[in-house]
């Protein structure tokens, strides 16, 4: 995937579905195709070894198989180097993978063998044990021209590339669900339904809690794409997952929350992706939490947003700058059950109260390996995901942005991966800065962070006879 963002990026290839990860396997190779043609054929050298990966003849049932074996190192065993918990460590890591295809059915099962996660504090599995393994996909999926139904669990990110998507994210590691998508590139109606673990209510009471989330994409013309989104997380102690609230065609926040009244904590959004002619590729995306239509002046407006920009360098290179940022209150709630979290990590941010800024270079090296390093500002206030709203006047005069001391981290990065024959590697390497270190006003530390895995893998593949 780094190698696929960076011949979007860069323009090489049309993006198959603008800020919805995963892809579609037979969509993406129908852009690698496009691009390889309208270059007649010779084009960036990365784009005949991603068709030699995708491209395979998959008529008739189908099998693959594989796994891969290696060690991870970090600095810390959260995925998120910015909010650094724990200690250093070097772990085994294993992973097997095996799928199938039956014509328009395929079904996909990835496990993994992960000691680190069990000092993971986003983790929300087994702890305490001295192997500990996960799904990381697990899917059945059945695909058509116009539609696709997928159950199961696997990553899905909804925002631009290399941050977080704001409604929808794999920060919290994978996500089990049942997934439906109508149309085609031009009309694109997504949605997702899952659970989420029983959380404590405002009241103390164990609450069932319930995510949907569903989003139409408009593809106005050849370079812009529109979408509208929407995400609601519901809860109650005796609640089940009502069909009003899993209607895909239905705005929620007008015939459910304004409409019918019933409670649940829904966020609007809206993202924009559109190609300058000749110039950078320029994405937007906006999240909008719990807006309140009347009494204004009631309560904190709580919002999202993250802009994005890229654009080729010369022959081969890419860029990508991007700022983003979460307002003190957003993702939480008056009742702590209707947070916009799982088990108490983030469905799609996980900190509030905070911005970012970064600017990315990608260098392709032998068409498999890209290199990417990077600059980057992030700014953390006092609020956190996980903290009770405000009650009585402190409601309305919270700061925005930035609760208390702000801490500071500046980061000049690497970003490595690749794979050459059986070997693979991704590594994320960088050296931070940090004033005000946990928003202490004064303290201060300036150290290397890192993560990385590597692996060595074998696989096969081949025909199911129908007979």
């Amino acid at each position: 995937m780094p190698m696929i963002e960076h011949l979007i990026a860069r323009g090489t290839i049309a993006d198959p579905s603008p800020m919805v990860r995963p892809l579609l396997r037979n969509e993406l190779v129908l852009s690698l195709q496009r691009a390889a043609s309208a270059s007649g054929g010779a084009g960036a050298p990365e784009l005949q070894v991603l068709l030699a990966r995708f491209a395979g003849d998959t008529a008739g049932p189908w099998w693959e198989a594989g796994a891969r074996a290696g060690g991870e190192a970090y600095s810390t065993p959260r995925q998120d180097l910015y909010h650094p918990v724990g200690d250093c460590g070097v772990n085994p890591y294993a992973e097997a993978r095996v799928a199938a295809g039956f014509g328009n059915v395929v079904a996909v099962s990835r496990v993994a063998v992960e000691p680190r996660l069990k000092h993971d504090p986003d983790w929300a599995g087994r702890g305490g044990v001295d192997v500990t393994g996960r799904l990381i996909e697990g899917y059945l999926s059945a695909q058509f021209k116009y539609a696709r139904l997928t159950y199961g669990q696997l990553a899905h990110n909804w925002g631009p590339a290399g941050l977080p998507g704001i409604p929808l994210s794999d920060y919290g590691y994978e996500r089990q669900g049942l997934m439906f998508e109508l149309g085609n590139r031009t009309l694109r109606l997504s949605a997702l339904a899952t659970d989420l673990n029983d959380g404590p209510d405002s009241s103390g009471q164990s609450a069932h809690r319930y995510y949907f989330v569903h989003r139409l994409n408009v593809r106005v013309s050849s370079r812009l794409d529109l979408a509208a989104w929407e995400a609601n997380v519901l809860s109650g102690v005796d609640r089940g997952f009502e069909t009003r609230y899993r209607n895909p065609l239905s705005v929620s926040y007008l015939a459910n929350t304004i409409g019918l009244g019933d409670k649940g904590n829904v966020m609007l959004g809206a993202d924009a992706t559109w190609r300058l002619p000749h110039g950078p590729r320029l994405e937007a995306q906006f999240g909008l939490d719990d807006f309140w239509y009347q009494n204004r002046q009631g309560n904190r407006d709580r919002y999202l947003f993250t802009l994005a920009a890229s654009g080729p360098v010369g022959r081969s290179l890419s860029w990508r700058a991007m700022y983003s940022e979460v307002s003190s209150l957003a993702l939480r709630a008056f009742n702590p059950s209707d947070n916009f979290t799982d088990a108490g990590v983030g469905l799609g941010r996980n900190f509030s109260d905070n911005d970012q800024w970064s600017l990315r270079v990608s260098i392709p090296v032998r068409r498999r390996w890209l290199v990417t390093p990077e600059l980057a500002l992030f700014r953390q206030g006092e609020g956190r995901i996980n903290d009770p709203y405000p009650v009585g006047e402190a409601r309305r005069t919270t700061s925005a942005l930035f609760i208390g001391t702000m801490e500071r981290t500046y980061r000049a990065g690497l970003l490595v991966s690749g794979e050459e024959g059986p070997v693979r590697l991704t590594a994320d390497v960088g050296l931070h800065h940090v004033t005000s270190v946990d928003n202490v006003e004064g303290a201060t530390d300036t150290g290397v962070v890192f993560r990385m895995t590597g692996t060595l893998g074998v696989g096969w593949h081949g025909r199911i006879a129908d007979d």
